[in-house]
């Protein structure tokens, strides 16, 4: 996972900041529940956490995609080595070397 290219344009990136938005839209309510006795609990404030998610969809689907970088699958198939180099003699098989 580590070698896989992240995609830079501006629609990802605003999609990328959609966990972070909502952590800081409850850690503010959560706050303004604190210092105004209550009124700000979460069956008051929840349309506003989905005005938030909302939000950063409408404007990543309207944000430019110049430079997108599609997630590609890996052509390696898993379990199969390597061919080798040419000119290599032939790999034996363990019943062959008896």
């Amino acid at each position: 996972m580590g070698n896989q290219v992240r995609c830079r344009c501006q629609s990802c990136a605003i999609r990328s900041l959609t966990g972070p938005a909502i952590l800081i839209t409850l850690g503010v309510l959560f706050l303004l529940h604190q210092l105004h006795g209550g009124y700000f609990d979460f069956g008051n404030t929840w349309p506003l956490i989905l005005m938030v998610i909302g939000l950063l969809q409408l404007a990543s689907a309207f944000a430019p995609r110049d430079g997108h970088i599609e997630a590609q699958a890996s052509t390696a198939v898993p379990g199969v080595p390597p061919s080798p180099p040419a000119g290599a003699p032939p790999p034996v098989s363990p019943s062959e070397r008896q």
